[in-house]
């Protein structure tokens, strides 16, 4: 029986052995990347995981143990290393899971990486009476009135309790039968809630203030500050001070529940983003960086850009435009280069976002809740940490400036490190 074939992710394979292991690792680049051990038995399914350096994370399983410890060493069980080296955590966090659903399949993957979707916040827009809620099943008929994806169910749970208090919908999760004889509750006594349970409202009225409530959710607030400004101008122009007064009140109320969400909150049918992230070259000095496009519900890329007009304007910011500071912007063109070669970095970057945007969608909701789950992983990380910049549409289109200036700064190189001066005390000592 044949042994069992790398997944095709990975661009390297070695065969290793217990007696010229030292020299079969030295083979291993001391990058990040995935890599898979697999072992002699045909049917053994290979190891695999996720590291910022490749030699040393094989070295530690490898290597000969010295002593007795309860590390785990793999040394006399594994017969071949695959590897494939990455240019940032997300490419390995995709890489990983790729090579994870085609090893293991798709819920294997979901089970060893521990993915499981995001919680969100939902509209019940089917219900006759509906409300909020939130939740991380996901349902293909409601992704437009689901919003999300939160850091955390307690986030989603605080953004939810602070948008119920702006609008008086009920709370309660059962199924209403309106009735006066109905006992309702304490937030219908607080005058918090229509109580439609007690049918002090008709069902047109709830689904008004309801519709509010989803408009507030789809627009990120925007929608009732809108509506809360222009009641406090017409109270202003009609000398009624003290209506003005009270809708400025509610406007202060209002502002601190539009920050709660994140930008990536949004809804989940509507949801596109694009992200740039650092790409090294290994082979030449040209500047490219990575873009990913999050776009029906699948996270796709990357897509290499070149970038090297971009650092020149960098630096351009910083010495200004002599050619005595900037010879580079003198170097030869060829007069017969291809048409692609001419474009400039904005027009190279945009034809990466559409050859993107143009991938496959989401086959189900649990693929859909995978993506959310890898996109959620590594946007909710500390800025320091992403090693990138994330974009979403404005007005229809992206903001290219922006992302041109993100990809200056991840091209540019760190300024070189500077001893520090001894002091003069110091130099008299010596």
């Amino acid at each position: 029986m044949e042994p069992v074939p790398a997944p095709p992710i990975f661009d390297h394979e070695i065969s290793f052995s217990a007696k010229a292991g030292a020299d079969v690792l030295r083979a291993v680049p001391v990058e990040a990347g995935v890599v898979a051990l697999f072992g002699h038995a045909a049917t053994d399914r290979p190891f695999l995981m996720q590291s910022a350096n490749l030699r040393r994370r094989v070295q530690r399983l490898l290597e000969p143990m010295e002593g007795q410890t309860k590390r785990l060493n793999l040394r006399t069980r594994v017969a071949r290393i695959a590897w494939r080296a990455t240019h940032s955590d997300l490419e390995a966090l995709l890489l990983l899971y790729r090579a994870q659903a085609l090893v293991f399949g798709a819920q294997g993957a979901r089970t060893r990486m521990r993915l499981s979707p995001p919680f969100t916040v939902r509209y019940a827009v089917e219900n006759r009476f509906p409300r909020i809620y939130v939740t991380n099943h996901l349902r293909r008929r409601s992704l437009h009135t689901t919003f999300g994806p939160f850091a955390s169910r307690l986030s989603a749970e605080r953004y939810r309790e602070a948008v119920e208090e702006l609008f008086v919908i009920r709370r309660c999760f059962m199924e209403l039968k309106p009735s006066p004889d109905d006992p309702g509750c304490i937030y219908g006594e607080m005058k918090k809630c229509m109580a439609p349970c007690q049918a002090r409202c008709t069902d047109g009225e709830y689904r008004a203030e309801a519709e509010r409530a989803l408009a507030f959710l789809s627009t990120g607030g925007a929608s009732l500050l809108a509506e809360l400004e222009s009641a406090r101008e017409e109270a202003s122009r009609d000398m009624k001070f003290e209506q003005a007064a009270a809708a400025h009140a509610r406007i202060a109320k209002v502002k601190p529940v539009m920050q709660l969400p994140d930008d990536l909150v949004r809804p989940l049918d509507a949801l596109r983003l694009v992200l740039v992230l650092p790409h090294v070259h290994r082979q030449h000095d040209e500047p490219e960086v990575q873009v990913y496009v999050f776009a029906d519900g699948t996270l796709r890329g990357p897509e290499v850009v070149s970038v090297l007009g971009v650092r020149l304007a960098k630096e351009q910011e910083e010495v200004g435009s002599s050619l005595f500071a900037q010879p580079m912007m003198l170097a030869p063109v060829a007069l017969g280069a291809p048409a692609a070669d001419s474009a400039g970095p904005e027009e190279r970057m945009l034809a990466a976002i559409a050859r993107l945007e143009d991938g496959p969608g989401y086959s189900s909701t649990t693929e859909l809740g995978d993506h959310l789950a890898l996109l959620r992983r590594w946007y909710y990380r500390p800025e320091k940490q992403r090693g990138g910049a994330a974009f979403f549409r404005e007005r229809d289109a992206w903001p290219m400036r922006q992302m041109v200036r993100a990809a200056a700064r991840l091209t540019t190189p760190p300024p070189p490190a500077t001893a520090p001066e001894q002091s003069s005390s110091a130099e008299g000592a010596a």
